[in-house]
Protein backbone atom coordinates (compact mmCIF):
# COMPACT_ATOMS: atom_id res chain seq x y z
CA UNK A 1 0.00 0.00 0.00
CA UNK A 2 2.85 2.24 0.74
CA UNK A 3 4.43 1.65 -1.83
CA UNK A 4 1.12 2.79 -4.26
CA UNK A 5 1.15 5.80 -2.48
CA UNK A 6 4.79 6.67 -3.42
CA UNK A 7 4.13 5.91 -6.78
CA UNK A 8 0.74 7.68 -7.21
CA UNK A 9 2.48 10.65 -5.30
CA UNK A 10 5.32 10.96 -8.29
CA UNK A 11 3.08 10.12 -10.75
CA UNK A 12 0.96 13.30 -10.07
CA UNK A 13 3.98 15.12 -9.74
CA UNK A 14 5.35 14.55 -13.05
CA UNK A 15 2.20 15.08 -14.39
CA UNK A 16 2.48 18.47 -12.75
CA UNK A 17 6.02 19.29 -14.09
CA UNK A 18 4.54 18.07 -17.86
CA UNK A 19 1.79 20.45 -17.60
CA UNK A 20 3.74 23.46 -16.43
CA UNK A 21 6.30 22.61 -19.58
CA UNK A 22 2.94 22.36 -21.51
CA UNK A 23 1.97 26.08 -20.14
CA UNK A 24 5.62 27.50 -21.33
CA UNK A 25 5.35 27.70 -24.72
CA UNK A 26 5.04 31.22 -27.01
CA UNK A 27 2.94 33.86 -27.30
CA UNK A 28 1.00 34.39 -30.58
CA UNK A 29 0.40 37.56 -32.34
CA UNK A 30 -2.84 37.63 -33.09
CA UNK A 31 -3.27 40.95 -35.43
CA UNK A 32 -1.40 43.23 -36.83
CA UNK A 33 -3.05 47.31 -37.62
CA UNK A 34 -1.66 49.72 -39.02
CA UNK A 35 -3.08 53.18 -39.54
CA UNK A 36 -3.57 55.20 -42.12
CA UNK A 37 -3.77 52.56 -44.32
CA UNK A 38 -2.74 54.93 -47.11
CA UNK A 39 -0.01 56.32 -45.79
CA UNK A 40 1.29 60.06 -46.79
CA UNK A 41 4.33 61.69 -46.49
CA UNK A 42 3.36 63.96 -43.95
CA UNK A 43 1.32 61.26 -41.56
CA UNK A 44 3.35 58.78 -39.29
CA UNK A 45 2.17 55.49 -39.42
CA UNK A 46 0.52 53.69 -35.90
CA UNK A 47 0.70 50.11 -35.70
CA UNK A 48 -1.05 47.76 -33.42
CA UNK A 49 -0.18 44.73 -32.36
CA UNK A 50 -2.83 42.07 -30.67
CA UNK A 51 -1.20 39.19 -28.55
CA UNK A 52 -2.53 35.97 -26.64
CA UNK A 53 -0.49 33.46 -24.96
CA UNK A 54 -0.36 31.72 -20.81
CA UNK A 55 2.88 33.52 -20.41
CA UNK A 56 3.36 37.56 -19.99
CA UNK A 57 4.73 39.52 -22.60
CA UNK A 58 7.77 40.64 -21.37
CA UNK A 59 8.70 42.89 -24.71
CA UNK A 60 7.24 44.19 -28.39
CA UNK A 61 9.86 45.51 -30.45
CA UNK A 62 8.53 47.02 -34.34
CA UNK A 63 11.34 46.41 -36.77
CA UNK A 64 11.07 48.95 -39.95
CA UNK A 65 13.60 49.59 -42.14
CA UNK A 66 16.26 47.86 -39.86
CA UNK A 67 15.48 50.23 -37.10
CA UNK A 68 14.00 48.65 -33.97
CA UNK A 69 11.26 50.76 -32.12
CA UNK A 70 9.72 49.50 -28.19
CA UNK A 71 5.86 49.22 -28.62
CA UNK A 72 4.17 50.46 -25.07
CA UNK A 73 1.22 48.47 -24.09
CA UNK A 74 0.75 45.58 -21.56
CA UNK A 75 -1.36 42.46 -21.62
CA UNK A 76 -2.62 42.03 -25.43
CA UNK A 77 -2.57 45.37 -27.13
CA UNK A 78 1.13 46.96 -28.01
CA UNK A 79 1.60 49.91 -30.28
CA UNK A 80 4.75 51.94 -31.81
CA UNK A 81 4.65 54.59 -34.59
CA UNK A 82 6.45 54.79 -37.49
CA UNK A 83 7.50 58.22 -38.32
CA UNK A 84 6.65 60.07 -41.60
CA UNK A 85 8.43 59.56 -44.82
CA UNK A 86 9.37 60.90 -47.76
CA UNK A 87 6.99 60.49 -50.71
CA UNK A 88 7.83 57.18 -52.89
CA UNK A 89 9.06 55.38 -50.09
CA UNK A 90 8.64 51.42 -49.13
CA UNK A 91 7.96 50.48 -45.73
CA UNK A 92 8.86 46.44 -43.86
CA UNK A 93 7.99 46.16 -40.96
CA UNK A 94 7.83 43.09 -38.42
CA UNK A 95 7.15 42.66 -34.96
CA UNK A 96 8.79 40.46 -32.19
CA UNK A 97 7.40 39.66 -28.86
CA UNK A 98 9.26 38.12 -26.22
CA UNK A 99 7.16 36.02 -23.40
CA UNK A 100 8.23 35.57 -19.36
CA UNK A 101 9.03 31.55 -20.83
CA UNK A 102 12.02 33.03 -22.53
CA UNK A 103 10.22 32.13 -26.11
CA UNK A 104 10.24 34.89 -29.10
CA UNK A 105 7.52 35.23 -31.45
CA UNK A 106 7.85 37.03 -34.53
CA UNK A 107 4.96 38.31 -37.04
CA UNK A 108 4.87 37.92 -40.74
CA UNK A 109 6.16 41.00 -42.59
CA UNK A 110 3.83 43.62 -43.77
CA UNK A 111 4.41 46.78 -46.17
CA UNK A 112 2.96 49.72 -47.26
CA UNK A 113 4.24 52.76 -49.70
CA UNK A 114 4.38 56.39 -49.06
CA UNK A 115 2.24 57.95 -51.60
CA UNK A 116 1.35 61.77 -51.78
CA UNK A 117 -1.70 63.23 -53.94
CA UNK A 118 -1.33 64.24 -57.42
CA UNK A 119 -0.12 67.43 -57.40
CA UNK A 120 -2.21 70.59 -56.75
CA UNK A 121 -0.72 73.72 -58.79
CA UNK A 122 -2.76 76.01 -57.47
CA UNK A 123 -1.01 75.90 -54.22
CA UNK A 124 2.19 77.14 -56.00
CA UNK A 125 2.38 80.78 -56.02
CA UNK A 126 4.80 83.69 -57.13
CA UNK A 127 4.84 85.30 -53.42
CA UNK A 128 7.35 88.08 -53.16
CA UNK A 129 9.92 89.32 -55.73
CA UNK A 130 13.01 91.73 -55.18
CA UNK A 131 14.56 94.12 -57.75
CA UNK A 132 16.56 96.78 -56.00
CA UNK A 133 19.86 95.57 -54.57
CA UNK A 134 22.61 93.92 -56.37
CA UNK A 135 21.82 91.25 -58.83
CA UNK A 136 23.40 88.35 -56.71
CA UNK A 137 20.58 89.31 -53.69
CA UNK A 138 17.61 89.85 -55.98
CA UNK A 139 15.13 87.30 -55.95
CA UNK A 140 11.52 85.79 -56.72
CA UNK A 141 10.14 83.71 -54.03
CA UNK A 142 7.55 80.77 -53.90
CA UNK A 143 4.92 79.79 -51.70
CA UNK A 144 3.05 76.34 -50.94
CA UNK A 145 -0.25 76.90 -49.18
CA UNK A 146 -0.69 73.64 -49.49
CA UNK A 147 -0.41 70.44 -47.09
CA UNK A 148 1.83 68.82 -48.92
CA UNK A 149 5.31 69.40 -50.46
CA UNK A 150 5.50 70.66 -54.17
CA UNK A 151 8.36 69.53 -55.94
CA UNK A 152 9.99 71.83 -58.40
CA UNK A 153 11.30 69.68 -60.87
CA UNK A 154 10.25 70.74 -64.10
CA UNK A 155 8.78 74.42 -62.96
CA UNK A 156 9.51 77.07 -64.89
CA UNK A 157 9.61 80.75 -64.74
CA UNK A 158 9.54 83.14 -67.61
CA UNK A 159 10.75 86.82 -67.64
CA UNK A 160 9.59 89.08 -70.16
CA UNK A 161 7.88 86.23 -71.63
CA UNK A 162 11.41 84.35 -72.28
CA UNK A 163 12.41 81.59 -70.10
CA UNK A 164 14.75 82.11 -67.26
CA UNK A 165 14.90 79.60 -64.32
CA UNK A 166 13.93 75.67 -64.31
CA UNK A 167 13.47 73.64 -61.16
CA UNK A 168 15.51 71.05 -61.10
CA UNK A 169 15.59 67.66 -59.03
CA UNK A 170 15.66 68.09 -54.97
CA UNK A 171 14.19 71.39 -55.21
CA UNK A 172 11.00 71.42 -52.85
CA UNK A 173 8.76 74.01 -51.64
CA UNK A 174 7.53 72.16 -48.09
CA UNK A 175 3.59 72.34 -47.38
CA UNK A 176 3.20 76.03 -46.04
CA UNK A 177 6.83 77.06 -46.80
CA UNK A 178 8.87 78.91 -48.62
CA UNK A 179 11.21 78.62 -52.07
CA UNK A 180 13.92 81.40 -52.61
CA UNK A 181 15.43 81.94 -56.14
CA UNK A 182 18.31 84.08 -55.71
CA UNK A 183 20.45 85.64 -58.10
CA UNK A 184 19.78 87.65 -61.05
CA UNK A 185 21.73 87.64 -64.23
CA UNK A 186 23.17 83.93 -63.28
CA UNK A 187 25.46 85.73 -60.66
CA UNK A 188 24.15 82.25 -58.27
CA UNK A 189 24.39 78.82 -59.33
CA UNK A 190 20.61 78.36 -58.80
CA UNK A 191 19.87 82.05 -59.78
CA UNK A 192 17.65 83.39 -62.68
CA UNK A 193 19.23 84.24 -65.95
CA UNK A 194 18.22 87.55 -66.84
CA UNK A 195 17.87 90.85 -64.83
CA UNK A 196 15.64 92.58 -62.96
CA UNK A 197 14.96 96.11 -62.20
CA UNK A 198 12.44 97.49 -59.47
CA UNK A 199 12.38 101.01 -61.75
CA UNK A 200 11.27 98.98 -64.99
CA UNK A 201 7.97 97.44 -66.49
CA UNK A 202 7.89 93.64 -65.81
CA UNK A 203 6.52 90.65 -66.27
CA UNK A 204 7.15 87.44 -64.18
CA UNK A 205 5.22 84.62 -64.79
CA UNK A 206 4.92 80.84 -62.99
CA UNK A 207 4.08 77.54 -65.01
CA UNK A 208 3.60 73.68 -64.24
CA UNK A 209 5.69 70.49 -65.70
CA UNK A 210 2.94 70.84 -68.63
CA UNK A 211 3.71 74.70 -69.29
CA UNK A 212 0.22 75.55 -68.09
CA UNK A 213 0.47 79.09 -66.02
CA UNK A 214 -0.23 79.17 -62.44
CA UNK A 215 0.68 82.46 -61.18
CA UNK A 216 2.30 85.86 -62.61
CA UNK A 217 3.53 89.29 -61.36
CA UNK A 218 3.10 92.07 -64.03
CA UNK A 219 4.43 95.56 -63.08
CA UNK A 220 3.61 98.03 -65.93
CA UNK A 221 2.99 97.44 -69.83
CA UNK A 222 5.29 96.52 -72.98
CA UNK A 223 6.51 99.26 -74.66
CA UNK A 224 5.48 100.51 -77.72
CA UNK A 225 8.35 98.27 -79.57
CA UNK A 226 7.12 95.49 -77.80
CA UNK A 227 9.17 94.76 -75.25
CA UNK A 228 9.25 95.22 -71.73
CA UNK A 229 11.16 97.87 -69.69
CA UNK A 230 10.01 101.03 -69.50
CA UNK A 231 10.68 103.31 -66.76
CA UNK A 232 8.62 103.26 -63.78
CA UNK A 233 9.33 105.02 -60.13
CA UNK A 234 11.81 103.13 -58.01
CA UNK A 235 10.63 100.83 -55.39
CA UNK A 236 14.01 99.87 -52.87
CA UNK A 237 11.58 97.13 -51.13
CA UNK A 238 9.97 94.28 -52.54
CA UNK A 239 6.50 93.69 -53.86
CA UNK A 240 4.79 90.44 -51.79
CA UNK A 241 1.47 88.95 -51.68
CA UNK A 242 -0.09 90.33 -48.42
CA UNK A 243 -1.10 87.18 -46.86
CA UNK A 244 1.40 85.22 -48.25
CA UNK A 245 0.18 83.27 -51.08
CA UNK A 246 -2.97 84.53 -51.61
CA UNK A 247 -3.63 88.66 -50.92
CA UNK A 248 -2.33 91.65 -53.24
CA UNK A 249 0.62 92.58 -54.78
CA UNK A 250 1.90 95.10 -52.21
CA UNK A 251 5.11 97.37 -51.74
CA UNK A 252 7.11 96.54 -48.71
CA UNK A 253 10.05 98.21 -47.19
CA UNK A 254 11.59 94.57 -46.08
CA UNK A 255 12.38 91.88 -48.43
CA UNK A 256 12.48 88.46 -46.56
CA UNK A 257 13.17 85.64 -49.19
CA UNK A 258 12.18 82.51 -47.76
CA UNK A 259 10.25 83.74 -44.78
CA UNK A 260 7.03 85.19 -43.98
CA UNK A 261 6.21 88.59 -45.79
CA UNK A 262 5.70 91.75 -44.29
CA UNK A 263 2.22 91.60 -42.96
CA UNK A 264 1.27 95.34 -44.31
CA UNK A 265 2.54 97.46 -47.55
CA UNK A 266 1.58 100.36 -49.70
CA UNK A 267 -0.44 99.73 -52.89
CA UNK A 268 1.55 100.34 -56.03
CA UNK A 269 -0.73 101.59 -59.14
CA UNK A 270 1.17 99.71 -61.78
CA UNK A 271 1.05 96.23 -60.41
CA UNK A 272 -1.60 94.27 -61.85
CA UNK A 273 -3.77 92.38 -59.36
Amino acid sequence: MKKILLFSAALIALLGCVEDKMFEGPSSIDKVAFTPEAPTSIAPVNVTATVSGLQAVTSATLNYNGNNVQMTGSGTQFTATIPAMADGTEVNFTITVNNEAGFATTSDKFSYKVGDPATDWTKLRLNEVYGAGADEEKFFELYNAGDFPIKLTGVTINKDEELTWTGIDGEVVPAKGYFAIVGGKGTTPRGFKSGFSAKKSVLIELFDTKGNKIDFFQRGEKMDTGEWGASLSNNKGSWSRIPDGSGKWMQTEKFTPGAANSTSGTDDPDVKQ
